[in-house]
């Protein structure tokens, strides 16, 4: 059934007022949905912020392999390594005990302390040994061998379950026809930052 409008001027009104309406409600159906568009990419980015902002400030160094909670872990405690190793390089204590002390000065945020800090190392250098190494044709040794043992007590008294005890032993090789007195300060100096290297790694890096 096809029903006409009598009145052209109202039926205009009327079809006026249906496009205003209608156009309102767009209007506002679209400012709504600005409106939770902006909230929701506030609140993303404020989400965010703190995630970074947190991990930032939990966990530090990743850079040089260290993996240390600065909120909970302040400081480390390095104790003179005394030598008591059948025979005796009398130098050799100051510069391990010396050596473990920098390379965490060096390469973490931790104070370093002579004793009572939240991480603990003591020890004590328990090998000092002179070997043969590489037999020659005539059978002679061509090489003399050095190997330095040290026993490492470390305590974790934030985290306890980290603590552990432990032996490192590394060694140098060098020609034999050269004197140990001549050769053991340069080997000992790349063995001490060996040991350092690796009491580091199973302490703050943990690889």
């Amino acid at each position: 059934m096809f029903i006409s409008c009598k009145n052209n001027k109202l039926c205009k009104s009327h079809d006026s007022n249906r496009m205003t309406i209608g156009n309102s409600f767009t209007d506002s159906c679209s400012r709504r949905s600005m409106l939770n568009l902006s909230r929701f990419i506030i609140f993303t980015g404020v989400f965010l912020c703190f995630f970074l902002l947190n991990s930032s400030c939990s966990i530090s160094y990743k850079f040089n392999g260290a993996n240390i909670n600065y909120q909970t872990t302040h400081s480390i405690s390095v104790s003179d390594f005394p030598n008591n190793a059948p025979m005796v390089n009398p130098s050799l204590s100051n510069t391990l005990s010396e050596g473990i002390r920098d390379i965490f000065q060096r390469q973490t945020r931790l104070q370093v302390l002579p004793k009572n800090g939240d991480l603990e190392l003591e020890g004590e250098i328990i090998g000092y040994d002179v070997s043969q190494g590489a037999i020659s044709s005539d059978n002679y040794a061509s090489e003399g061998k050095l190997t330095i043992r040290v026993s490492v007590h470390f305590t974790n008294n934030i985290y306890p379950e980290e603590s552990f005890d432990k032996t490192y032993t590394v060694y140098q090789t060098y020609d034999a026809s050269r004197l140990l007195t001549d050769v053991q300060d340069e080997l000992c100096l790349i063995m001490v930052q060996e040991i350092a290297e690796n009491i580091y790694n199973d302490t703050v890096a943990r690889w």
